[in-house]
This record gives C-alpha cells, structure tokens and sequence, in this order.
C-alpha cells in the first residue's frame, strides 16, 4: 500500500447535539454522531467507518445520560478490496 492510499488524522468530534435528545438515547445518539461527523470528514458512507470498542467504552463511561460534549479519535482512512475505510481509536 502506498502512502497515497492512506490518511491519518486526529479528529476533534462535537456531541454537543446529543443534549437535545432524551437522556436514556444520548450515549446511542453519540455513537451515531462521532460515526456520521469521520463519514463526512472522510468522504465515506456511514458504513464504511470501524469504530474501536474503547470508544464506545469512553462514552458509555458516565452512563447513558452522560456522554462528554466532545471526544478526540484517532482515523485512518485506507483502501480495502477497492473500497475506502475508516477505522477510528480513542486519541491519547
């Protein structure tokens, strides 16, 4: 793989919005939010981007009420069998 063919980048993703929805659906909107704002970023579908099992692990962190305003991830976007992926891990 060419280095064409892969992007890094740490990505500061807003949940800002998950305020506004009821509190027992706020760390399941979260998710939905971090995983539509990489699709955009990374010019992808929604399908196409892998989250890491410690970022849900980092929101669920406070319970499903709680989520924080923001989070930092770590994401690759790369080819496989012809197709872009992203796969995204907590940023340190």
């Amino acid at each position: 793989m060419s280095a064409d063919e892969f992007e890094e980048r740490v990505v500061t993703v807003p949940l800002r919005d998950v305020q506004a929805v009821p509190n027992g659906d706020r760390a399941g909107r979260a998710m939905s939010l971090v995983r539509e704002h990489l699709a955009q970023h990374f010019s992808v579908a929604g399908e196409d981007v892998r989250l890491d099992p410690s970022i849900n692990e980092e929101i669920w962190a406070d319970g499903r009420s709680n989520p924080p305003r923001s989070i930092r991830v770590r994401a690759a976007r790369f080819e496989e069998d012809g197709e872009s992926v992203v796969e995204a891990e907590p940023a340190e």
